[in-house]
């Protein structure tokens, strides 16, 4: 009944593309942070684990990577050269520091969300809306700032992956 599920399929579908955007960004930008963290790891026994972390998140990352040619977009490559560096100029983290406050933000409102409909008492659930309303805004004003910048192609799916996989592979090769 359901086995034609289990066959291979050449395309990804356009939900599941998005969902890969997100997971990519997220762990491209970890593993840029974790790399700059170990340095500063004095204890042995941590930093095993953030040299464990950054392993998985390495092999997590490039597994990841190997789907984005399924994506249903005209994606290729050299788009990345087309557009403004996802991190600016050599050494300028712009882009990169964006991105983190959008996340940020973008997790925050999801924070919010789950304990916004679990609470029963009026005032606590008052309190989780305005901190959420404020969270909503703080994200406009953040998206908005990295559109008008070029470093969050919202709107260009191709642009978009091209850029997730030069801020992928900047990470891998840290």
């Amino acid at each position: 009944m359901y086995s034609n599920l289990k066959q291979p399929q050449h395309h990804l579908a356009l939900h599941e593309t998005l969902q890969l955007h997100e997971t990519v960004g997220y762990l491209s930008g970890h593993l840029i942070e974790l790399k700059r963290q170990i340095r500063s790891v004095q204890d042995l026994a941590l930093r095993a684990l953030y040299v464990e972390a950054i392993q998985v998140t390495d092999m997590d990352l490039r597994e990841l990577l190997l789907f984005y040619p399924m994506a249903p977009t005209p994606f290729r490559d050299d788009r990345v050269q087309e557009m403004p560096e996802f991190m600016g100029k050599e050494g300028d983290m712009t882009g990169f520091h964006g991105g983190k406050l959008l996340a940020y933000f973008k997790s925050s409102i999801r924070a919010y969300a789950i304990p916004l409909t679990e609470s029963a008492t009026p005032q606590l659930r008052d309190a989780f809306q305005r901190h959420m309303n404020r969270v909503i805004h703080m994200y406009g004003k953040v998206s908005n700032y990295m559109l008008e910048r070029g470093y969050y192609p919202a709107y260009d799916l191709g642009r978009l992956l091209a850029m997730d996989v030069a801020h992928a592979q900047k990470a891998l090769d840290m």
